[in-house]
């Protein structure tokens, strides 16, 4: 059986926390393309499909709801799974936010690098 490597994007404004996600998913077998921020995510997003995107909330020049909302518009991720982090979590109701955004999953910061990665693997793996 041959195992294709499944793609995600990381929108993360902060660098050092973008390295930990990425590598944190590599680790469990992704390939990951990073973006600095909300806009940036969103071109890549608009020439790529993904299996899977983790997205900060809180970005310049575009926040994770906003691409979110930009995503399930496009022809080619309106369908991906995403996982919000949030360092908001007391003032983010993520059953409002799967309602509204189609968010498959919230994450509040700080959280474990390999509760990420399980995450990750049980959204995509729920794809296959």
């Amino acid at each position: 059986m041959q195992q294709t490597t499944k793609s995600v994007l990381v929108a993360e404004d902060n660098a050092a926390l973008r390295r930990v996600i990425g590598f944190a998913l590599k680790g469990c077998g992704f390939q990951t393309t990073a973006a600095a921020d909300g806009a940036e995510a969103w071109e890549i997003a608009r020439a790529q499909t993904f299996d899977l995107i983790v997205s900060d909330q809180q970005m310049p020049n575009m926040t994770g709801l906003e691409l979110i909302e930009q995503l399930r518009t496009s022809a080619t991720n309106a369908k991906t799974p995403v996982i919000l982090l949030t360092a908001k979590g007391l003032e983010l109701e993520i059953e409002s936010l799967r309602e509204r955004y189609g968010v498959s999953a919230m994450l509040h910061k700080p959280f474990s690098p390999s509760q990420l990665g399980s995450l990750a693997e049980e959204l995509v793996g729920a794809l296959v």
